[in-house]
């Protein structure tokens, strides 16, 4: 048992309550969310590894004094090994993934609050609360439990959409609500189901009982529980057929709330699809859809990002394309294109909380996202105009940056796989991608600037620049040091093909 676990969950949900007591007291909510936030990064690289038992309820094995004069039937029985709480797991890959988390939700608060004369303490109350029902979400081995924090990350992020006062914001948050009142109850039949048939809701538990025999695994009622959790994911991950939607979802956000709401679909992704994996690897046609959603969403998001006019628009759909790399990693199934798939994660993550704040010091100087109004913002902002290139050269996978890496050990697991088309692919449309982050580009800051477009005067606020170069500086270090977080990633990698 190890206190820290559930600290991770438990501080940013207090604060967020705290920040909505006070959310009128503007210096409170700046100091309590600036403290908060600068801690929740640190507690995943100060925790050790281990189970966190809610409620201290361990398995009946590790408790002998529980099981002493219950009948030989039980404890001479897989119960003896069953979980009877929700167990938190923490290792490795959960550490870098909550870290990376924890740091760009940092960032994103800690610019907001720079970019804004007074501190939203309902918007700051919705980033905490989303960051909270991540972290659970990547900790927890409950499925149910994880279902829970799904929809609180789920109300979370169409909170942010809302409190970001953006024209067209309430339709776009509206309709993001109505496909979840789809989705969402969609995934909790298919967690009801896996219930009836495994009596279980502990994810290492029904994965026992289907390599030992404990339950049929050619059930029908398992191949429809694996549909409706598909779906799920679908949705909130962003992958077709709600690619359209996510991307519209970043387009009506602030551009930092933008970066963190990519970062909930990117690790959502990795988790439900690692739990899917986990549970349903034995159905050979799982892994099949895997890749061809993958492959739909890097296709359909990209031909959507070339006919954008809207900057928002193009970097969202380019976002939601890249998630297609990650799906390809967990798609093709073997340790080293898992260990891929999860680190293009971690660099996704990074890259598109980089540009989304990027861009976003456009919206601060012109209130203006339309390329085709935009234009001569070189010379009135050259530090941040560097730094947006750089992200777009990170995204694209140019060398020494990070997902270069990523991408690369990406085509080097479809070449060892047998499958060098998908390595063709995605080179073909990581080109493609750069070209489209080149249009947007160019029309923003070195095309000429157009008489009409009216720019604010005044300095960009150093917290943006400074949360740019810390992004900056993560890319780099992943980009030449990959193996800072592929040794994290390695040993999930490893359990999920043994």
């Amino acid at each position: 048992m190890n206190p820290l676990i559930p600290l991770m969950v438990i501080i940013p949900i207090t604060c967020a309550l705290l920040l909505n007591l006070f959310h009128t007291k503007d210096r409170i909510v700046k100091i309590l969310s600036i403290v908060v936030a600068l801690a929740l990064p640190i507690i995943p690289l100060v925790t050790t590894y281990g189970f966190h038992y809610v409620g201290g309820y361990s398995t009946l094995a590790n408790s002998p004094t529980l099981a002493q004069g219950l009948p030989a039937f039980i404890t001479n029985s897989a119960l003896n090994l069953f979980h009877m709480g929700i167990v938190y797991s923490f290792g490795s890959a959960q550490q870098i993934l909550i870290f990376i988390l924890c740091l760009i939700a940092f960032l994103a608060i800690f610019t907001s609050l720079s970019e804004t004369k007074k501190a939203s303490g309902v918007y700051a109350f919705l980033m905490f609360m989303g960051t909270a029902a991540m972290t659970a979400i990547l900790l927890t081995d409950d499925i149910f439990n994880l279902y829970v924090f799904f929809e609180i990350a789920a109300i979370a992020q169409v909170g942010i959409v809302v409190a970001s006062k953006i024209k067209g914001s309430y339709e776009t948050a509206l309709k993001y609500m109505i496909l979840g009142s789809i989705a969402s109850p969609l995934l909790l039949l298919g967690i009801a189901l896996l219930l009836g048939v495994t009596g279980n809701v502990n994810i290492t538990d029904i994965v026992y009982s289907l390599q030992h025999g404990l339950v049929d695994p050619k059930n029908p009622v398992l191949l429809m529980a694996c549909a409706l959790i598909t779906f799920g994911w679908l949705y909130a991950s962003g992958l077709p057929p709600f690619h359209t939607i996510k991307s519209d979802i970043y387009s009506k956000a602030l551009p930092h709330g933008a970066a963190l709401l990519q970062v909930f679909s990117v690790f959502t992704l990795a988790a439900l699809g690692v739990i899917i994996l986990r549970i349903f690897s034995y159905l050979a046609f799982s892994k099949v859809f895997i890749i061809a959603i993958s492959l739909a969403a890097m296709i359909l998001s990209i031909t959507m990002a070339l006919m954008q006019t809207d900057v928002k628009r193009i970097i969202g759909y380019l976002a939601v394309g890249e998630l297609g790399y990650i799906g390809l990693g967990l798609g093709i199934g073997t340790a080293a294109s898992i260990t891929a798939g999860l680190f293009q994660a971690v660099n996704e993550a990074v890259i598109t909380a980089f540009l989304f704040i990027g861009f976003g010091t456009i919206l601060y100087k012109t209130k203006e996202s339309d390329i085709r109004k935009l234009g001569g913002m070189m010379a009135e902002a050259p530090k941040a105009a560097l730094l947006v290139f750089l992200a777009g050269l990170a995204m694209a996978g140019v060398p020494p940056l990070n997902a270069f890496q990523s991408k690369l050990m990406l085509i080097q697991s479809s070449l060892s796989a047998g499958i060098p088309e998908l390595g063709i692919i995605m080179i073909l449309l990581s080109i493609v991608t750069f070209m489209t982050f080149m249009k947007a580009f160019y029309a923003v800051y070195m095309r000429p600037k157009p008489r009409e477009l009216e720019i604010k005067e005044g300095k960009i606020p150093k917290a943006t620049i400074f949360s740019l170069v810390v992004l900056l500086i993560v890319c780099i270090i992943l980009g030449l040091f990959p193996q800072v977080a592929t040794g994290f990633l390695q040993g999930l990698a490893n359990s999920l093909v043994i």
